[in-house]
């Protein structure tokens, strides 16, 4: 069978056996040294100029619109559009906090928002959070552009697309956040564990309390200053004083010293799904029955599974049972069109139907694309995709 992920870890018996040494020899497990030290590679690596190590990616969504309320950057009931085609805790935020998601429908050709599907979002957003589904995106660089100007805030969520690159620079980066996941299936695995990165320094001492109750324990010392000055408070009370709404969302060193041993090989990783990618792709493109991929506009795409779309049920049915029969692991293109499913027609007002993602719902799925395919998985898994 070839499963979806081989492993817990990239390396994973050195890995075992460095963490197991770590175990050994710490002190402190709780968020410390190893989390601070994960946070800074992390930020560099993805030129960014900051980041924010948290428990999972879907806590990295969590903190960062509570962070965005907390700043009043959003308040409760503004509208926040989303993409349609995307996992639930991208959207569960926003119900949860108050604010009034609205499904943005995606392109069949990108599997991702493009920007004539999001102006078809009336009346405009406060905010935009999009998920660079699957390692793509749609034409993001003119998005960006476009919320800029019209003043509307764009958010990323990125835990799909960790090293993929469009316009010439990573996705992740094209917002003024950005969220990751590093769950167990996803490119760099700390077991569970999420980023929010951002350049926005403001925003970066929010997320940070954000993540720890509210507390400024976390604050640059500077800040830490600031803010106690500004309250009143003195050493002793701040110890216990919380000033924005938060959560504990923090990670344990194991999470950060994973982190920062999975990060030394984030290079190899992408050049091995972007390599598997192209294989794939090519073979897409031969054959009648898929809708192709464009990525004329992607630099590198970096995925942790591969899509496909099929022109009609019949096919979609022809080729899930070849791949099941196959013994490969595949899933539903993330969750589908997510106002489908029964949380969000018990949550939410349905305010449009995304024709595109429900098509992909009912006529998708993805399979294996992880750094430790052979050669021979890669050529079998290209031939279960001819005509």
């Amino acid at each position: 069978m070839i499963k979806l992920v081989k492993s817990s870890f990239y390396e994973e018996q050195k890995t075992k056996r460095a963490l197991t040494a770590f175990i050994n020899n710490a002190d402190i497990f709780s968020m410390g040294a190893q989390c601070a030290q994960f946070e800074v590679d992390f930020a560099r690596k993805q030129k960014r100029k900051f980041a924010v190590f948290v428990s999972s990616g879907s806590s990295a969504n969590l903190v960062l619109i509570q962070a965005l309320l907390s700043m009043k950057l959003l308040a409760k009931g503004d509208r926040v559009g989303f993409s349609a085609l995307t996992w639930a805790t991208n959207v569960m935020p926003l119900i949860q906090l108050g604010l009034t998601p609205i499904a943005i429908d995606c392109e069949l050709e990108t599997l991702n928002v493009s920007l004539r599907t999001l102006k078809q979002c009336t009346p405009r957003p406060k905010a935009v959070f999009l998920t660079n589904v699957l390692g793509f995106s749609g034409d993001i660089e003119a998005i960006r552009v476009w919320c800029k100007k019209n003043n509307i805030l764009l958010l990323e969520d990125n835990c799909e697309a960790l090293g993929s690159k469009a316009y010439g620079k990573l996705l992740g980066n094209f917002s003024i956040a950005s969220t990751f996941s590093f769950f167990v299936g996803h490119h760099l695995s700390t077991i569970e564990g999420g980023m929010v990165c951002t350049d926005d320094e403001e925003l970066y001492h929010m997320l940070v309390m954000a993540r720890a109750h509210g507390w400024d324990r976390n604050l640059p010392a500077a800040a830490q200053k600031t803010i106690r000055v500004k309250h009143k408070v003195d050493t002793f009370f701040s110890k216990y004083t919380f000033y924005h709404l938060g959560y504990n969302a923090r990670p344990t060193e194991i999470s950060g010293f994973l982190g920062v041993s999975q990060l030394k090989h984030w290079d190899e990783i992408v050049k091995c799904r972007a390599r598997n990618f192209k294989a794939f792709h090519k073979a897409v493109l031969k054959n009648p029955d898929f809708i192709p991929l464009d990525v004329a506009h992607i630099d590198t795409v970096s995925n942790f599974a591969m899509p496909i779309v099929a022109k009609n049920k019949a096919a979609f049915d022809a080729y899930r049972t070849r791949f099941e029969d196959a013994l490969v692991e595949i899933r539903p293109i993330i969750a589908g069109d997510i106002t489908q499913h029964p949380f969000y027609a018990a949550h939410t007002t349905k305010e449009s139907v995304c024709k595109n993602a429900a098509y992909i719902h009912q006529h998708g799925f993805y399979f294996p694309n992880n750094p430790e395919l052979t050669e021979k998985e890669v050529a079998f898994l290209t031939s279960l995709l001819a005509p």
